[in-house]
């Protein structure tokens, strides 16, 4: 599939979109191998590149996040990220990967060392780029979730956290993450601005807060709006948007991310 990306590549009218839309071809790719050794069985798929590949976020991602359906059980992740590395090499990639699994949430890169410079992104030989997987495997109790097919790059049949959980998840990171993180913030706006979007997974949402030591005042559907009004008193907005900039589609979308946009979406 590798000459199938170059075309795919070639047909982007900037090294920007070149090497967003590079990393979201593999994305897909890795996706499919994970989807034909039955991981979706197993696994769900949650994150910012599930909105995008699901729901078309208009911005990029770089990772592909993915919670356990059954906590404890037999991840055989090593395995699986051997077998997708094993198919990306009969596509003709050159690929290597790296793996943890000594901690709650397993990780692993793919990386394609000299890619960006055979798809013309970088004049570098020894250029990599990397997609990143990580797996939690003790998640929160009450999630939901659901399959969906859909086509992006190649046929996926996903099983992945319904909307009201992807929402919850999201309203987590915003309360507890410990740096400003404007990609959370972009979402979060994104989210907001659908008046169709369903409420947040309240009992999810609260496990997560209980599981990561939540001391804040309780969480509840009447509440979660000014709750996360002061988490917005934290933020550092200069950072949070140089954080987003680079997955952003549209360059303007940067003016998104403000206290002012997030507070009258919350009102």
């Amino acid at each position: 599939m590798k000459p199938m990306l170059m075309r795919v590549v070639e047909q982007q009218s900037d090294d920007f979109r070149r090497q967003s839309v590079a990393r979201e071809y593999l994305q897909a790719r890795i996706l499919l191998s994970l989807q034909n050794a039955g991981t979706f069985t197993r696994w769900a798929f949650l994150g910012g590149t599930a909105l995008r590949f699901l729901y078309d976020l208009p911005r990029y991602s770089e990772d592909l996040d993915f919670s356990l359906l059954d906590a404890g059980g037999d991840t055989r992740f090593d395995e699986l990220i051997s077998r997708v590395a094993a198919d990306l090499r009969r596509e003709m990639y050159q690929v290597t990967t790296s793996a943890r699994t000594d901690r709650t949430v397993s990780s692993a890169f793919f990386r394609f060392p000299g890619l960006p410079h055979d798809l013309g992104i970088s004049v570098h030989r020894d250029a990599v780029l990397a997609v990143k997987v990580e797996l939690d495997t003790n998640p929160p109790a009450g999630a939901r979730t659901e399959t969906q097919v859909i086509r992006r790059f190649a046929m996926l049949n996903l099983c992945h956290y319904d909307r009201s959980s992807l929402f919850a998840g999201k309203l987590h990171a915003i309360l507890t993450r410990p740096w400003t993180k404007g990609r959370d913030l972009y979402d979060l706006v994104w989210y907001l601005s659908d008046p169709t979007w369903p409420d947040p997974n309240m009992p999810f949402l609260q496990a997560a807060l209980a599981q990561t030591g939540w001391s804040g005042p309780p969480v509840t559907l009447d509440s979660w709006r000014s709750c996360v009004r002061e988490a917005l008193d934290r933020i550092n907005w200069n950072q949070a948007v140089g954080d987003v900039l680079p997955f952003l589609e549209r360059r303007e979308d940067r003016l998104l991310v403000s206290r002012e946009t997030i507070a009258q979406l919350l009102a």
